[in-house]
C-alpha cells in the first residue's frame, strides 16, 4: 500500500523543528522511521505533515556520565548498543537492545523514537520504566521532563502534547553492587516478544538482596514495573518471586498466545532473569 498524501519539512535546527510542529501540531516526527513508515504505508496513520529531524545535528548525541546515559533523539539503537561507555554505566541498555528486531533496523531506528512510539511489546519502554528514567520534551512553549511512570499513557500513546518533540531520554546509572539482566521469548528472533522482563537486583554490604525490580513487556497496555524485593526476600528466592508475579499479572489472550501461557512464560522468564541479574550483582560486588 501507499501512504496518504502529507506535507514534508526537513528542519536543520531544533528551533526550526519546533516551529514546524507548532505550525502543524498534528504533524508526525520522522527520525528512524522504522515504526512510522509501516504505519503510513498501511494507512494506520495519516498525518498532515512529516517533520524530518534527520538533519538536526544537535539531536545526534549520546552523553555518558557517572549519573547515567542520555540519548539524543537521533541516537541510533545500534550506536547505543555498541557503546562500551554506556554499557559500563547502565548495562541493561545493551542487554535489551540486542533483542530489538534485527541489525538493519537497529542501524536506522532510534532510542527516543522507540520510546515515543510507546509500544507495550517493545523492549526500551520497559527498560526506561524499571530504571525510573525520563524523557525530555520540547515545544515552542518551552521544555519539560517527563518521568517514565507518566510517559506511557497507553498502547502507542506517549505523554507528548501536540507540538512537542521528544529531544532526549535519560537512563540512570546502576547503583553499586547492582546486577541487571534482560530476557524475552518470541516466536522468531526479531519478532515482537510474547513476553519479556528487565530485571534489576541490588545487594547490600552483606550481599543480601536490598532491592529487586522488574520491568515487563508484552503483558499489559503499558510497561509494567513490579517491586519483587519482599517476594524474593533477602536471600533471593527467585522461584517465590516468579510465583508472586504470576499472581499479580493479568495478561490478555491474542492471536499470538493465550493468557495462561503468557502468565506461565512470564514466571519462567522472571526466575531466569533474576538469577542472572543476582549473579551479576555478586560479581560486581567483588570488583
Amino acid at each position: 500500500m501507499k501512504p496518504p498524501p502529507f506535507g514534508y519539512r526537513a528542519p536543520a535546527t531544533v528551533t526550526e523543528a519546533l516551529d514546524a510542529l507548532a505550525a502543524e501540531p498534528s504533524g508526525k516526527v520522522l527520525a528512524g522511521g522504522q515504526s512510522l513508515i509501516p504505519l503510513l504505508n498501511m494507512r494506520l496513520a495519516a498525518p498532515a505533515e512529516l517533520v524530518d529531524i534527520n538533519r538536526v545535528a544537535e539531536l545526534d548525541t549520546l552523553h555518558v556520565r557517572d549519573e547515567g546515559v542520555r540519548a539524543g533523539a537521533l541516537a541510533r539503537l545500534a550506536r547505543v548498543e555498541r557503546s562500551a561507555e554506556a554499557a559500563a554505566v547502565q548495562p541493561l541498555l545493551g542487554q535489551a537492545l540486542r533483542h530489538v528486531a534485527h541489525p538493519v533496523i537497529r542501524n536506522r531506528g532510534t532510542v527516543v523514537g522507540s520510546l515515543a512510539h510507546a509500544d507495550p511489546a517493545a523492549e526500551l519502554p520497559a527498560v526506561l520504566a524499571v530504571l525510573g528514567g525520563t524523557v525530555e520534551a520540547a515545544s515552542a512553549r518551552g521544555r519539560r521532563t517527563i518521568r517514565a511512570a507518566e510517559f506511557f499513557r497507553g498502547p502507542m500513546e506517549p505523554a507528548l502534547e501536540p507540538g512537542e518533540l521528544a529531544v532526549s531520554a535519560f537512563f540512570p546509572a546502576s547503583p553499586p553492587r547492582t546486577g541487571t539482566a534482560f530476557t524475552e521469548t518470541a516466536r522468531r528472533h526479531g519478532d515482537y516478544a510474547l513476553a519479556g522482563v528487565a530485571a534489576v537486583v541490588t545487594l547490600d554490604e552483606d550481599l543480601r538482596v536490598s532491592a529487586a525490580r522488574a520491568g515487563y513487556l508484552g503483558i499489559a497496555a503499558t510497561p509494567l514495573v513490579l517491586d519483587l524485593t519482599g517476594a524474593a526476600g533477602p536471600h533471593g528466592d527467585w522461584r517465590a518471586a516468579a510465583a508472586h508475579v504470576r499472581e499479580r499479572i493479568d495478561p490478555e489472550t491474542d492471536i499470538h498466545a493465550g493468557a495462561g501461557y503468557r502468565r506461565h512464560l512470564t514466571g519462567v522468564l522472571t526466575e531466569r532473569a533474576f538469577k542472572s541479574a543476582a549473579a551479576e550483582a555478586l560479581r560486581r560486588a567483588g570488583e
